[in-house]
């Protein structure tokens, strides 16, 4: 490896894990080698990349701005080496994907342990989040998204889609009544998802007249976990929006009941994703075609 890569190398590696001696550990070196490697291509750039204290080392806002296209440079030649050992027939590596946490355990889990299961050089890092990631900054492969995607650097697959519903348990809708139309959910206690990457409340998303509406309902509760949700609404504390496989054995026994069903909003698109300049290494390809399968999943 020539020592210009060997620098950047070092500098990446320094960035993830905020430390000259871990990132040393994680190549083999030593923490001077590293952070001389660091200085010289600070020296050769002509710009400072870290704060550096005792402790850490932190990114400077032009150490930010290179990491995220050092990642990507390193995984394509991550790739290109794969691709000049004839691995194209053998997925190998570390398949690194971020993906919902209901929706991962359900059903994108289960795929993958199949998946790696059948082919014994490939390892799996599964980050089961429901705030987004930087795909680029923190080196994923892929990432699964619901909904439209705003990010034009990505490029994206369909696999899935959802169905937004509206539930309440059938003691809360004794005590309150069932709204018939959109304009009695005002009068209704709402479960609202705050959005763990924002912090923002998601609004509901319904259809009237054959428009998408947007609703913003004062919550009773917030809660930042889909899982959460179906429990508080099975709890009784109002109207929630949710997916409609999170709840579908609470719906079976008739813990909830969906209302509001001629108002259910279009589905919402299900994506994997991943960085657009990157090559596409045979492990994400295999991933992709298996991730396929769930077009084909029963609602």
């Amino acid at each position: 490896m020539s020592s210009g890569l060997q620098q950047f190398l070092a500098f990446a590696q320094t960035a993830r894990r905020s430390s000259f001696a871990e990132a040393a550990r994680d190549l083999g070196s030593s923490p001077s080698t590293i952070a001389k490697s660091v200085a010289r291509l600070e020296e050769g750039l002509g710009v400072k990349l870290f704060h550096r204290t005792t402790r850490r080392v932190t990114l400077t806002p032009d150490g930010e701005r290179l990491f995220k296209r050092c990642e990507r440079v390193l995984a394509e030649v991550d790739d290109l080496q794969a691709e000049a050992a004839g691995a194209r027939a053998q997925p190998t590596g570390t398949l690194r994907i971020d993906v919902p946490i209901t929706y991962g355990r359900r059903f994108v889990l289960p795929l993958l342990a199949r998946l790696v299961s059948e082919h014994p050089t490939l390892q799996l890092d599964v980050r089961l989040q429901d705030s987004y990631s930087d795909i680029v900054r923190d080196g994923l492969d892929l990432a699964i998204r619901a909904g439209s995607l705003r990010d034009s650097t990505l490029i994206a697959r369909r696999i899935d889609s959802q169905q937004l519903i509206v539930v309440a348990s059938p003691h809360y809708l004794e005590q309150h009544g069932t709204p018939s139309r959109i304009e009695e959910v005002s009068g209704h206690a709402t479960v609202l998802f705050r959005q763990p990457s924002s912090g923002r409340n998601r609004p509901w998303q319904l259809r009237q007249a054959r428009r998408q509406v947007e609703l913003h309902p004062e919550p009773r509760a917030l809660v930042n976990d889909g899982e959460g949700m179906v429990a508080a609404a099975v709890g009784g504390l109002g109207l929630a929006q949710i997916p409609d496989y999170m709840a579908r054995d609470e719906l079976a026994s008739g813990q909830l009941v969906e209302v509001l069903p001629a108002c259910r909003p279009a589905p919402m698109p299900i994506s994997a994703v991943m960085p657009s300049s990157r090559l596409v290494p045979p492990r994400v390809r295999l991933a992709l075609d298996a991730l396929e399968a769930l077009r084909d999943r029963a609602r």
